[in-house]
């Protein structure tokens, strides 16, 4: 073949030939890592629920339901206590409580204590909770039946 004036045609030599970029998106590596992140999320959310871990004592009380979040206050096997998953001291424990709920003395509390821990200073915790002026309290315990959902058990503090 020869070089044609005004043509489009043009000689090839060997095996050289005109490559068009391939326009495919290959979506299977994407999918690879979207189903990896998948499982990894699946594996840690429930890990990341509590901050603090607690042996909780079983009960066979049904759960409480509820709109509202409520503040987890634990006490752990030193008799450390935790609102949420910050190390609070026990004398501050009343005012802390009333700063986080802006004072409404109508927050939920849930109260999570080891089941190591003396029954005493689980009591105390209470005390100074509704000392503060906070009246729903519930103790927090593992269900017999269910395994792991926990259970919560309401207390009258008032």
């Amino acid at each position: 073949m020869a070089f044609v004036v005004g043509s489009r045609r043009t000689r090839h030599f060997g095996n050289r030939r005109s490559t068009r970029p391939m326009a495919d998106i290959n979506v299977t590596p994407m999918v690879d890592v979207m189903l990896v992140l998948l499982v990894i999320f699946m594996v840690t959310a429930p890990l990341l629920t509590v901050g603090v871990q607690v042996d909780l004592p079983k009960s066979s009380a049904k759960a409480l339901t509820g709109q509202d979040e409520p503040l987890a206050v634990t006490v752990d096997a030193e008799g450390q206590v935790f609102i949420q998953d910050t190390k609070v001291e026990a004398e501050n424990l009343g005012a802390r409580l009333v700063a986080i709920t802006n004072n409404n003395p109508e927050a939920r509390i849930f109260v999570r204590g080891d089941r190591a821990i003396n029954y005493g200073r689980v009591m105390e915790v209470m005390g100074i909770i509704n000392a503060a002026g906070f009246s729903k309290v519930a103790l927090v315990a593992e269900s017999q039946h269910r395994g792991t959902e926990p259970a919560a058990k309401e207390k009258a503090s008032k």
